[in-house]
């Protein structure tokens, strides 16, 4: 499980799944089980996050193991969290 917190970067999981640092990982939806891949980067996956005012963002973060970044994006307006952010920061320029 993966912290709601944008940029905490502690997870859940049991103690006999080991990730090795490096390795890109598969998100999919608990509900349909598509893949929640970014148009992004292929190293990325996007998922849609709702605030207590009602405002939808999109949030992409990283799918390779151990690096930390997260990008949440509403219109035009960008915040980056973690710090390997500046990795994919170039692909987020319009």
């Amino acid at each position: 499980m993966l912290h709601p917190e944008l940029g905490n970067y502690a997870v859940i999981k049991h103690p006999n799944f080991d990730v090795p640092e490096g390795e890109k990982l598969e998100f999919y939806c608990l509900y349909c089980n598509k893949p929640l891949l970014s148009e992004r980067n292929v190293n990325l996956a996007k998922i849609l996050m709702s605030d207590e005012d009602g405002l939808t963002y999109e949030i992409h973060f990283s799918r390779i193991a151990g690096q930390h970044s997260t990008y949440k994006i509403i219109g035009e307006n960008f915040e980056f969290f973690g710090e390997d952010a500046e990795e994919y920061r170039l692909n987020f320029d319009y």
